[in-house]
């Protein structure tokens, strides 16, 4: 069998598990053998409870001492276990587990994993996973892959189906060299494959690792250097002056721009006035000015008789643009004349609002990925600003000029991408960055602690809720079980509706719920219906709560720097003084020093040159990292190094050989047609 070969060949893979297989959009055996684990379980030896770390994961044998009477707090049932060895004592607590009380029998010895935490002297454990010893030593000293699932598929299902495709399919010829893969210390495809699935060590995943992510990194440089749209000035149909309406509303305005807001507006006003198309990423930290910035620029064009379009990360976000657009309009006299275009409305209001934009009586559209569907059709498509979120690409490019329109292109990025590796991932963009916050931005008061803490935090939350306030609570999953020491949303959700007083409005989010859930859950905690909202990291982007004054970050140690900065911009958005709690559930000298950075800093920049220094090649975060650039194996910032490798190799390559036409580049040219038509997603301008 081959990599095109449907995955329901495969011993022990019938139509039930098939079915399961393509929610997971795996219907070959090629896409099965790219769904890559999301982490690996190691199963370390037990340790006696007197040598428990807080803040660690560890796994202690020890005897059930006592189960002392269930409590119930609301819809919570609380059940505590105690345990002893010959070295101290340690007490257990499970929640909604009261079967439990039948499993675990007194004076028997069982292993319980999870991560360690303190009381006073005293050490404890919440909702560990339990085994019996013999179970438990079955485990011990493997690296396990644990894959993301769906409901009925289990991780042993995926890891036989996953073996036997190893096993079973019959690899084509490498696409690289052998003397390309020993000057970049590449693994040969099968090896690599064999290794990121069943690493028989940590040394066999980096090695793995590294060859996935140089494939990532290669793909997307390749395609980007080739594409002319990137290296060509392409004419400008749309050459504009400055007319007095900017200026106007410039000086209306409540604020002056910064030193930094200046520089950067006229870079844009001498492009949008050159005879070649406008390229350009602004890059500014969260707060620094970005999106007053972009509606000058579309000022200008509606000015100047053109439409413009404004593309944002959710419906939730771009409706919240419309209505400052409506409001300036109203406020200021400004020649806007706006519509709205989202997937969530009716048809009849989007059969409104096409017609709107086809007569060019709209001159400014906002709206998702709606506003380049086949349906729109522009009037005079003149300046298209857009959020990184978007990734708006070749494909989307082309699909405009498929409609005889090239405009100017603005992307507005608050990841604070360090100068040198923007160059590289951006390409032939001009690169502005306003890195000057407003004078009158309060700084976010910021704390790193421990899980000791959380019982001052929930207070202090509630505390700021009865001011009016809200809060934002983040934790690394969505549910039990994707990895037990993390906490997920489901679960802390009802933790906290326990801990919090009664009359306080608790709800979660997070990247599984239906997008019209999504949207309704932002909605409120942007209408304040919601108090407290207890998320993953899908509030990155697309929410602007002024209101919001603070943010927990559960497990802080799981994220890079950079992206715990993003989550941070959630909140100090508003007149009122913010603050932001990382609580660690590790207190390693190294991890408490890395978050310290954020504690002392509320510079992007600064945070991601710092987070570039600390995390080391190939690092297993076991959270995702997410932002700009979501390659499914490599990262920006942990390997940068890796990164400026596959900008040389490139380079070579179009040099050599810029259409792949000798022999020798056959399947290379392949496996790039392959990634040109399946990997757009994160191909950026």
């Amino acid at each position: 069998m081959d990599r095109n070969t449907p995955v329901v060949q495969l011993k022990g893979v019938g139509e039930k598990t098939q079915k399961l297989f393509e929610k997971l959009e795996i219907w070959t055996v090629g896409e099965l053998l790219a769904h890559y684990p999301k982490d690996y379980e190691v199963f370390e030896e037990p340790v006696k409870i007197s040598r428990a770390i807080p803040g660690e994961l560890c796994a202690v044998c020890a005897a059930v001492t006592g189960i002392p009477n269930e409590k119930k707090v609301r819809n919570l049932s609380i059940l505590n276990v105690d345990l002893s060895d010959d070295t101290g004592s340690m007490q257990l607590t499970f929640y909604n587990m009261s079967f439990l009380k039948k499993v675990l029998k007194k004076g028997g010895f069982y292993v319980f994993r999870g991560v360690v935490q303190t009381r006073g002297a005293r050490r404890l454990m919440e909702q560990p996973r339990y085994f019996t010893p013999e179970d438990y030593y079955k485990k011990t000293g493997y690296l396990i892959p644990r894959y993301s699932l769906t409901k009925g598929l289990t991780n042993q299902a995926v890891q036989k189906a996953v073996r036997q495709a190893l096993d079973s399919c019959s690899f084509e010829n490498e696409c690289y060299e052998e003397s390309f893969l020993a000057r970049y210390e590449l693994l040969p495809e099968k090896a690599a494959l064999e290794a990121v699935h069943f690493p028989a060590d940590d040394a066999a995943f980096q090695a793995a690792r590294r060859r996935l992510a140089f494939d990532e990194f290669f793909s997307f440089l390749f395609l980007m250097k080739r594409n002319k749209a990137f290296s060509e000035k392409l004419p400008s149909h749309y050459q504009m002056m400055e007319t007095a309406d900017t200026v106007r509303f410039l000086e209306q305005l409540p604020f002056p721009l910064t030193g930094a807001q200046k520089k950067v507006w006229n870079e844009i006003r001498e492009d949008l006035g050159s005879p070649y198309c406008m390229n350009r990423l602004i890059q500014g930290d969260v707060g620094s000015g970005k999106t007053i910035l972009a509606l000058l620029a579309l000022l200008m064009t509606a000015a100047n008789g053109y439409q413009g379009a404004l593309m944002a990360p959710t419906e939730v976000l771009a409706a919240q643009h419309y209505e400052t657009v409506s409001e300036y309009v109203k406020k200021y006299g400004l020649v806007f004349r706006p519509v709205l275009l989202v997937g969530s409305m009716k048809a009849a209001e989007k059969r409104e609002a096409y017609a709107r934009i086809a007569s060019g009586e709209a001159n400014l559209v906002i709206g998702t990925h709606a506003l380049i569907q086949d349906k729109v059709e522009y009037h005079s498509l003149a300046l298209v600003v857009t959020d990184e979120q978007h990734r708006f690409g070749v494909r989307q490019r082309e699909k405009l000029a498929g409609k005889g329109i090239q405009p100017h292109i603005c992307v507005m990025s608050a990841t604070p991408i360090p100068r040198t590796l923007a160059i590289i991932l951006y390409g032939d963009l001009h690169i502005s960055v306003v890195d000057e916050l407003p004078a009158d931005r309060l700084p976010i008061k910021n704390c790193v602690v421990n899980t000791s803490y959380r019982p001052s935090a929930y207070r202090f939350i509630a505390a700021e809720a009865s001011k009016g306030r809200q809060i934002y609570v983040i934790c690394p999953q969505v549910e039990e079980g994707e990895l037990e020491e993390l906490e997920n949303v489901v679960d802390y959700t009802e933790k906290l509706r326990s801990s919090l007083p009664p009359e306080l409005r608790i709800a979660y989010l997070h990247g599984k719920m239906r997008a019209a859930d999504k949207n309704r859950i932002m909605e409120e905690f942007a209408a304040h219906a919601i108090d407290v909202l207890v998320s993953t990291t899908v509030i990155e982007v697309g929410i602007n709560v002024p209101n919001a004054t603070v943010m927990m970050v559960e497990n802080a140690e799981r994220f890079g720097l950079a992206q715990l900065h993003q989550l941070r911009g959630r909140v100090g958005r508003g007149n009122h003084q913010s603050y932001c709690i990382f609580v660690s559930t590790q207190e390693k000298k190294e991890t408490m020093e890395r978050l310290q950075i954020l504690n002392k800093s509320n510079d992007g920049f600064f945070i991601a040159s710092q987070d570039l220094k600390l995390r080391g090649p190939g690092e297993l975060m076991g959270v995702r990292q997410s932002g700009a650039f979501s390659f499914r194996t490599g990262d920006i910032y942990t390997d940068a190094g890796l990164l400026g490798q596959a900008l040389e190799a490139v380079e070579e390559l179009l040099k050599e050989d810029p259409g792949l036409e000798k022999p020798k580049h056959a399947l290379l040219r392949k496996r790039l047609s392959d990634s040109a038509s399946n990997s757009v997603d994160f191909r950026t301008i």
